[in-house]
């Protein structure tokens, strides 16, 4: 059996993991788990628009990612929480991110509505799985 490798992100990573114990990815051979991330800032500020958290989640997804060697383009399956429903600008601020960070596929998607996450503030939380080709 392959050995799990755990990866704490610098900045925020580093914080949860401090204050609650958790990594943010894990990597067992190809397969790369990341945690939700949230569209918060190192200092744990969210934007004020839910464009702009959902495009900082989107980043936040990219650095764990980068942390556990992988990328965007490795992304096979996303799971999205949204507190608040599924407002025209969510959609579209999702669908136009899976076009620029994943120009060459479509990823499996699941979007579920929820009534909180794990900060008050949040409205998004994006957890994916990658597989290193």
């Amino acid at each position: 059996m392959e050995k799990a490798e755990f990866f704490v992100t610098p900045g925020y990573g580093e914080k949860f993991y401090g204050k609650l114990g958790y990594s943010q990815a894990v990597k067992v051979g190809n397969r790369v788990e990341i945690s939700g991330q949230g569209g918060w800032s190192d200092d744990l500020e969210f934007p004020d628009r839910l464009e702009d958290e959902i495009e900082v989640a989107f980043k936040n997804v990219e650095r764990v990612l980068a942390a556990a060697g992988a990328t965007w383009e490795h992304v096979i399956h996303v799971n999205s929480y949204h507190v608040g429903g599924f407002p025209p600008e969510a959609n579209e601020t999702m669908a136009r991110l899976f076009r620029q960070y994943m120009p060459n596929r479509g990823p499996v998607w699941t979007e579920v509505g929820v009534a909180v996450l794990a900060d008050p503030r949040m409205r998004i939380e994006i957890r994916v799985t990658a597989i290193i080709e």
